[in-house]
């Protein structure tokens, strides 16, 4: 019994030093999985090529360089047309639609008919309005007669009063009519028995083109209920979303270069005039207003955009545009992964800078190694492009300013390759 419960213990102590020395393995372990992680990330990331390469590609390389260039703002928005550019083509009143005049995208002018409208009452109101002609020039002799009358004490007061007010009332029945035939178009001056309209024209409020058609031809149309809609899309503004951290540097008057965002091929302006004080729909961006300059083919109000708002001269951390590459909606440059083998052995003996050497390593089988490195794009001018890393880069760090198209292609070319 002694003997099987020393056994016990022996394994026991033997399963504890076994965990004891496991622990203190397991940091390594870890260190070491890390260190593996971050070298294979750096392969995928980097690139290599030989000196025939390099020199049958023309790689140049640079650095990052600090250039005055016209800093802007980024922001997105949506065009819009104030409203008091868009109308609703109405009727005063109400009745079938006989005829339409326009179809959507076209363009009309203010007081241009672009429907007709029938409705029998129509006739209705123009013949009371005949008849109230006839009855006032009735009242009119009837009103001289008892003045006559009263004037040789032959008739009462109350007839001639009586008369006056109904004389009053007819010829105010004949103003509401005239003004009531005015507002449907037709002209109260050239009513006649023999001139009597049964339609009325509905006209358009302002110029502008059609955004869209309410009625058919037959459909009846209630009092006040729109017609057509016109929006004048020379009036066209930009509304755009400005984040609260970069309001103090944007003022009204400044210029807006902006693309439409499904569309970039053509860049247009507009010109700030109104800064909003308040923030967005509980939002932490503060609406900006400005109106879009020149001409403006192919705008209408809802499209998106993209909007760079200049705000001046600024030095700024820049490389030729041509040094930044795009790939899955990213954009890079590529740095030289070892620089100071390639410096060394440059400078040895007061040799002169060769761009082709300062490409990396100094080893003609190794060739030259390239890491890319995600940056963020900022202002482009005069050729150069702001940009900001996205990882560290050393301070000295040697860019890639001519080629970096090719390395791009060599690197996804060969890692699509591989699987």
């Amino acid at each position: 019994m002694k003997r099987i419960t020393g056994i016990i213990l022996l394994f026991v102590a033997a399963g504890f030093l076994a965990s004891c020395g496991g622990n203190k393995k397991e940091p390594e372990q870890k260190a070491e999985a890390k260190q593996e992680a971050a070298h294979s990330e750096e392969e995928e990331n980097s690139v290599t090529l030989t000196d025939e390469q390099l020199k049958a590609i023309g790689i140049q390389l640079g650095s990052v360089e600090h250039k005055q260039l016209t800093a802007s703002v980024k922001a997105n928005g949506l065009l819009k047309v104030p409203n008091n550019n868009k109308a609703n083509a109405t009727s005063l009143f109400g009745g079938v639609v006989k005829s339409l005049f326009i179809k959507e995208g076209d363009y009309v002018r203010q007081g241009q008919t672009i429907a007709q409208i029938a409705n029998p009452q129509f006739i209705q109101m123009q013949e009371e309005y005949l008849t109230t002609i006839s009855k006032i020039a009735l009242a009119e002799q009837e009103y001289d007669r008892q003045k006559e009358l009263t004037g040789g004490n032959a008739g009462a007061m109350k007839n001639l009063q009586g008369a006056d007010a109904g004389l009053k009332a007819l010829r105010t029945r004949k103003a509401a009519l005239y003004q009531q035939i005015r507002l449907m178009g037709i002209n109260p001056d050239k009513v006649s028995n023999n001139g009597l309209s049964s339609v009325l024209a509905v006209t358009a409020p302002i110029s502008g083109t059609i955004s869209g058609i309410m009625v058919n031809i037959g459909s009846y149309v209630d009092v006040s209920a729109p017609v057509a809609e016109i929006v004048d899309n020379s009036q066209l503004h930009l509304d755009l979303q400005i984040y609260e951290k970069d309001l103090p540097r944007v003022k009204t008057g400044q210029t807006i270069h902006f693309t439409l965002t499904n569309n970039a091929g053509t860049e247009y302006d507009a010109e700030i005039f109104s800064i909003g004080t308040a923030f967005e729909n509980n939002s932490k961006t503060i609406p900006v207003h400005a109106k879009v300059k020149g001409a403006k083919p192919g705008l209408i109000e809802g499209m998106n955009v993209t909007a760079n708002i200049s705000l001046g001269l600024a030095t700024l951390p820049a490389v030729p545009s041509d040094a930044i590459v795009s790939y899955q909606g990213k954009d890079f440059i590529y740095i030289v992964s070892d620089d100071k083998a390639a410096h060394d052995h440059d400078h040895e003996a007061g040799k002169p800078h060769d761009h082709e050497k300062e490409a990396g390593h100094a080893d003609e089988e190794k060739g030259v190694t390239f890491l890319r490195v995600p940056v963020a794009r900022g202002t482009t001018d005069v050729g150069y492009s702001e940009i900001t890393p996205l990882t560290a880069i050393p301070a000295n760090a040697r860019i890639v300013v001519k080629g970096a198209f090719f390395l791009l292609a060599k690197q996804t070319n060969s890692g699509e390759h591989e699987h």
